[in-house]
C-alpha cells in the first residue's frame, strides 16, 4: 500500500555525479503516494553543480519549487537567478524550453520537481548536439520500465531511407 503523506525530514536520498560538473541527491516522492500522471521528487545540488546538462523535452512539461539554497535556472537562453520560495517552468518544446538548474550558492540548492509523466518523451541537449528518446516510462520514471531508450548524435543523422 502507498504512503497516505511523505515528509521531506523522511526522504531516502540517491547520490549521482558525473565529475567534475555535474553532482544530484534525489528522493523519490510520486512513487510513494502512487501517483500515477504526475512525478514529483526532491533534488539537491551541491555548491558549484548542475545536476543534469542543459536539456528540453518534446513531451514533458517540468515545475519547480526552491525549497533552499540559491542558484540560477538557465531557460532557453535566459539565466534567472533563484533563491527559496521560488517558482519557475520549463514547459515541453524546442532549445527556447532547455533548461538546467545551476548551484551558485555556498549551501545545497534544493527543490521540488514535478513532471508531467507522459511517454514516450524525446529530449535534446543543445550544448552536445545529443538527442535521447524514452518509451516505456518517461525521464524520471523506473529505468526497468524502459522498453526502448537512445541517446545518439543529432550529426549521426542519417536518411530515412539509408540501407533499406
Amino acid at each position: 500500500m502507498n504512503e497516505l503523506k511523505v515528509s521531506i525530514r523522511d526522504l531516502e536520498f540517491q547520490t549521482s555525479s558525473h565529475a567534475p560538473r555535474y553532482e544530484s541527491r534525489t528522493a523519490a516522492v510520486a512513487t510513494r503516494l502512487g501517483a500515477q500522471k504526475l512525478g514529483y521528487r526532491v533534488i539537491e545540488l551541491p555548491p558549484g553543480k548542475r545536476g543534469w546538462p542543459l536539456h528540453h523535452h518534446h513531451v514533458n512539461e517540468e515545475m519547480f519549487m526552491v525549497l533552499q539554497g540559491s542558484g540560477v535556472f538557465r531557460l532557453g537562453a535566459n539565466e534567472i537567478a533563484v533563491t527559496s520560495g521560488d517558482v519557475v517552468a520549463a514547459p515541453a518544446g524546442g532549445p527556447e524550453t532547455a533548461h538546467q538548474f545551476v548551484n551558485t550558492g555556498s549551501e545545497p540548492l534544493r527543490y521540488l520537481a514535478v513532471s508531467t509523466m507522459e511517454q514516450p518523451d524525446v529530449m535534446g541537449y543543445p550544448e552536445s548536439g545529443k538527442f535521447a528518446v524514452f518509451v516505456g516510462a518517461a525521464p524520471g520514471g523506473s529505468k526497468s520500465d524502459r522498453s526502448f531508450e537512445h541517446v545518439g548524435k543529432l550529426s549521426d543523422r542519417v536518411d530515412y531511407w539509408d540501407g533499406e
